[in-house]
């Protein structure tokens, strides 16, 4: 117990520091490289915004890891030219403002990135005028609309897939733990709706203070208020580097059944790995992207590049492919917000997906099981939108 109170307390302390990074997305720069061209007709001119030139390495890895799996998407289209420019953001918003406008100016027909919300909203506005799109790695559903598309895994997305899941597996009547904080209520909200919209029951909720105090003290009323209304099903939004590996062996502790009342949670239970291990997370379901087909990404980017992908590099992979996809089918010069939101949608190393006209998006999900400290998938990612899943 004492080993998971420990590794909970640096959790909660990690998150004041990761939150406020989850919640946001953009970048700033200055152009720093034209990238190879590969393919035949269809050519297709993109500006890639990324957050380098900040100074801090966590950056700059990102930075790196967001051009190379931009690169190896290139390097997978067929008859497709795709003139690739690099800028950097340094993460603020003001620069992305300004990289976004010089892209313009140099032709850019659509611009991918940047990562952090604020930036690319304020890239978006830049370039609104012109007709540009931004397909940003942020999952901040609050940016998105009119010309800006968020390429994140929302909270809405997952929120609405586990429903769908748990109330089709019997588990309708279904009980809200969320944070008494920004990300908490966001979260909080997403499952609301995911319930509803899946048929079943939202019979409480129970918030709790962001605190290791506050996770303690709100434990025993968590429940018993899930046995007074026979909650079947507890969906959290908390996550590995916040309250999760707390608040989980605290229901276990005070006499939650957890085969009972499934365990959901609305983040992913698998990174970092060790979580897994936890006693209190044993049982619980979770979302992912298609692991199978992200694996297969991770081993071909530590080929080509000697290290492993950054966990959100992906997003650029998947950007590129949805690009390359509309400049085969002769739209290269009509990236627009009818073509990118097609309803069959595309395919990347995360699975299918597609994007909405309010700018938000559509995964295809995996759903994922924690047995004896190892993630088993229980309902595989679909392959195509209108199949199992959706």
């Amino acid at each position: 117990m004492m080993s998971v109170l420990a590794f909970a307390r640096k959790s909660l302390v990690r998150f004041v520091l990761g939150a406020a990074a989850l919640a946001v997305a953009a970048c700033d720069t200055l152009p720093v490289a034209t990238g190879p061209v590969t393919g035949g007709s269809g050519a297709v001119n993109v500006a890639l915004l990324v957050p380098g030139g900040s100074g801090q390495a966590s950056d700059e890895l990102l930075a790196r890891s967001l051009q190379n799996a931009a690169r190896l998407a290139m390097a997978d289209l067929n008859g497709v030219t795709v003139n690739l420019r690099v800028y950097n953001t340094a993460g603020q918003p003001g620069q992305a403002q300004a990289m976004a406008i010089q892209a313009a100016n140099e032709g850019a027909q659509v611009i991918l990135g940047p990562v952090f919300a604020q930036e690319a909203n304020a890239a978006g506005v830049a370039v609104a005028g012109r007709g540009l799109n931004v397909l940003s790695f942020s999952n901040n559903s609050d940016i998105a609309g009119g010309n800006v598309f968020v390429l994140g895994p929302t909270f809405q997305n997952t929120a609405e897939r586990l429903s769908r899941y748990a109330v089709r597996n019997g588990k309708s009547r279904i009980m809200v733990v969320h944070e008494r904080n920004t990300a908490g209520e966001v979260g909080r909200a997403a499952i609301e709706r995911g319930v509803a919209s899946a048929g079943g029951s939202v019979v409480a909720v129970s918030g709790y203070e962001f605190s290791q105090n506050g996770v303690v003290a709100a434990a025993p009323g968590i429940v018993a208020s899930a046995r007074s209304t026979s909650a079947n099903a507890v969906f959290m939004t908390a996550d590995t580097a916040g309250a999760l590996p707390l608040v989980t062996q605290l229901l276990r502790d005070n006499g939650l059944d957890t085969e009972a009342t499934r365990l959901i949670g609305l983040t992913r239970w698998d990174i970092p790995a060790a979580t897994l291990a936890l006693p209190g997370v044993q049982g619980g379901w979770f979302a992912l992207p298609d692991p199978g087909l992200y694996a297969q990404y991770q081993s071909r980017y530590q080929a080509a590049y000697g290290e492993a992908p950054h966990p959100i590099s992906g997003l650029a992979y998947d950007g590129i492919a949805a690009i390359g996809a509309l400049a085969r089918r002769g739209q290269a010069g009509a990236i627009n917000s009818a073509s990118l939101t097609q309803g069959a949608g595309f395919v990347g190393v995360n699975g299918i997906f597609r994007l909405r006209g309010d700018g938000t998006n559509e995964r295809g999900l995996a759903v994922a099981q924690v047995r004896n400290g190892q993630m088993v998938v229980i309902d595989p990612a679909p392959r195509s939108f209108g199949g199992a899943g959706f």
